[in-house]
C-alpha cells in the first residue's frame, strides 16, 4: 500500500480511502466486517463515514456497524484513521429547530458526542464539515473545532464540498486565531466531474489541504458495467446519464480496452494521479468490488493515454485565471 501526508498535517493515510456510505443500506453487518478486515489487511487505513449514513429513520446506523466491528478488538480501532461528518439532520434526537442541517456550535458538540458513542470510541482523527453553513461565522466555527480538539476529540478538522474562495477564508481565519485550520477539502472529482481543477484542486493544494475525491466513478457511470444494460432499481437515473454519455463512454470503453484494463481501474487510477489528490474514496457494496479497486495504484497512466482521455472527457482548460483568461 502507498501512503501520503494528509495535506500539511503529519498523519499519513492511504492512497486508497475506504469509503462506507453503503454499509448498512446495501451491505450488511456481515460483509462490511469482511470489507473492513480486508481493508487493514491491504494496509488501506483511511476509513470514511458520517454521521448521516443509514440515512433517514436510520441515519446513524453506518457509525453503528463501525463501532461493533472495532468492539471485536484486535488493534483494529488503533490502526484505523477514522474520519466522519457533521453537518444533516440526524433522526435520534429530539426534532427542533436546532436539529436542522447546519453548523452551529451547539450542533457540533452535540453531534460528536452521537458519533463518538455510535463509533465506540472517545477520538476522531479528522472531522468534516459535510456541507458549508453560510449562516454561521467562522469565529463560532473555529471555536468549536478548537474546543473539541483541546478535548482530544478529534485530532483535525476537513471541509466538504466547500468553494475554493470558502477555503481559502476558512484557512486565513484559522490563521488569525494561531489554528491550524482546515487539513482536506472532500470533493466530487472523476473524469466526468472535472469542474475542481478550475478553482478547488489548486486552491487546495496551494493551501495546504489533501483532496479527497468522493464519486471517483460518477456514481457508477464510469464502471466496468456501465454500458450493459441494467435492471432494477439501478436501471432509473444511471441509464439516463448513460444514454446522454453514450459516445464518450463507447470511447472510454475503446481505450480501456486497448490499455486491457476496465474502465474503473483506469477512472479510479487518473483520479489518484493528481498531485493534489491524497485518496479518492471508493464505496463497494461487496468484497469483491473492493479487491477490485485496489488495483489502480498498480496502474500508471502514460503521456498518450492522459491526452486521448483529455479527448474523451475534456476538463475546464486548466487551472482559474489562466483557463478563461489572456
Amino acid at each position: 500500500m502507498q501512503y501520503s501526508y494528509l495535506g500539511k498535517s503529519g498523519l499519513k493515510v492511504s492512497r486508497i480511502c475506504l469509503g462506507t456510505m453503503n454499509f448498512g443500506p446495501a451491505t450488511d453487518e456481515k460483509e462490511a466486517f469482511r470489507i473492513m478486515d480486508a481493508a487493514l489487511d491491504a494496509g488501506v487505513n483511511f476509513f470514511d463515514t458520517a454521521n448521516i449514513y443509514g440515512w433517514g429513520e436510520n441515519s446513524g446506523l453506518t457509525e453503528e456497524i463501525i463501532g461493533r466491528w472495532f468492539k471485536q478488538g484486535g488493534g483494529r480501532r488503533e490502526k484505523v484513521v477514522l474520519a466522519t461528518k457533521v453537518y444533516g439532520s440526524m433522526h435520534d434526537e429530539t426534532d427542533g429547530p436546532n436539529n436542522e442541517a447546519g453548523l452551529s456550535a451547539y450542533k457540533i458538540r452535540r453531534h460528536l458526542e452521537g458519533s463518538l458513542q455510535r463509533l465506540q470510541t472517545d477520538h476522531i482523527e479528522l472531522y468534516q464539515m459535510h456541507h458549508v453553513d453560510p449562516v454561521i461565522t467562522w469565529d463560532e466555527l473555529w471555536g468549536a473545532f478548537e474546543h473539541a480538539v483541546y478535548q482530544g476529540k478529534i485530532g483535525y478538522v476537513g471541509s466538504s464540498n466547500f468553494a475554493a474562495w470558502q477555503i481559502a477564508l476558512a484557512q486565513s481565519e484559522a490563521k488569525n486565531r494561531h489554528f491550524l485550520g482546515l487539513v482536506s477539502e472532500q470533493h466530487k472529482y472523476s473524469l466526468n466531474c472535472r469542474l475542481p481543477e478550475l478553482e478547488v484542486l489548486p486552491a487546495a493544494k496551494a493551501l495546504g489541504l489533501g483532496v479527497i475525491p468522493w464519486s471517483p466513478l460518477d456514481g457508477g457511470l464510469l464502471g466496468r458495467n456501465a454500458l450493459q444494460k441494467l435492471e432494477g432499481t439501478r436501471s432509473g437515473g444511471i441509464s439516463e446519464r448513460i444514454e446522454q454519455h453514450q459516445t464518450q463512454l463507447e470511447d472510454f470503453a475503446a481505450l480501456c480496452r486497448d490499455l486491457g484494463e476496465p474502465q474503473d481501474t483506469v477512472a479510479l487510477a487518473w483520479v489518484a494521479a493528481n498531485p493534489a489528490v491524497t485518496a479518492p474514496i471508493i464505496g463497494p457494496r461487496t468484497l469483491e468490488q473492493f479487491e477490485t479497486a485496489l488495483k489502480c495504484l498498480d496502474l500508471t497512466l502514460d503521456e498518450s493515454t492522459l491526452n486521448r482521455l483529455d479527448e474523451i472527457f475534456p476538463g475546464p482548460g486548466g487551472h482559474a485565471p489562466n483557463a478563461y483568461a489572456w
